[in-house]
């Protein structure tokens, strides 16, 4: 019996961001299509089958641990990017500041996706969902930069719109306009 069930929820591909040096900067530039391998999407600064261990869970490991990678793709709405743009103050927030890997539009609540959940796109390739991919205040620089005043908002604006972390599962190429389907786990909400 498969584990995980199709949904009849789907999104469109709208933009796909490319960070070649986070030290340098977390603004990712835009391209029209990426490959998926395994890594991740080849030079980009996320990728990598292995990554030190960060705060997000230094409840696990000591920082700095080779850890596996499950954070190779950044992966937000453009829904919740305009949700935090008006609450920041600004008519637009381009992807590009939040350094996102990929931005869906049509997957209702997107941040909240269940973790395991997988996207699929046309060409059969399946990114998994990690987690919520929690706000930082690495955007917040670069927004502020740019727009001063509205870099200090966004950490609070966006709690709970930040999208979520992925990883690959299947290797393919995504493409800007691809349709992605939502597949999520057939098991009941946890209760402690």
């Amino acid at each position: 019996m498969p584990a995980l069930k199709p949904t009849e929820i789907t999104g469109e591909v709208v933009w796909i961001g490319h960070v070649p040096d986070r030290d340098a900067s977390l603004k990712s530039s835009g391209q029209t299509e990426a490959e998926l391998t395994f890594a991740g999407i080849p030079g980009e600064e996320h990728g990598g089958l292995t990554r030190p261990s960060c705060s997000r869970v230094v409840s696990q490991h000591p920082r700095g641990t080779e850890i596996r990678n499950v954070r190779q793709l950044s992966v937000t709405s453009t829904e919740e990017l305009a949700e935090i743009a008006e609450e920041i103050g600004l008519d637009n927030l381009e992807p590009a500041y939040v350094g996102a890997s990929l931005v869906v539009r049509g997957i209702p609540d997107f941040t909240h996706l269940p973790p395991s959940s997988r996207l699929q796109f046309p060409d059969g390739s399946v990114i998994v969902v990690d987690m919520e991919n929690r706000p930082c205040n690495l955007p917040a620089k670069l927004i502020e930069n740019d727009f001063p005043g509205a870099g200090r908002k966004f950490k609070a604006a966006a709690e709970n719109k930040r999208g979520v972390t992925a990883w690959v599962e299947r290797e393919g190429r995504v493409k800007v306009g691809d349709t992605v389907r939502l597949h999520v786990p057939d098991q009941r909400a946890w209760q402690p």
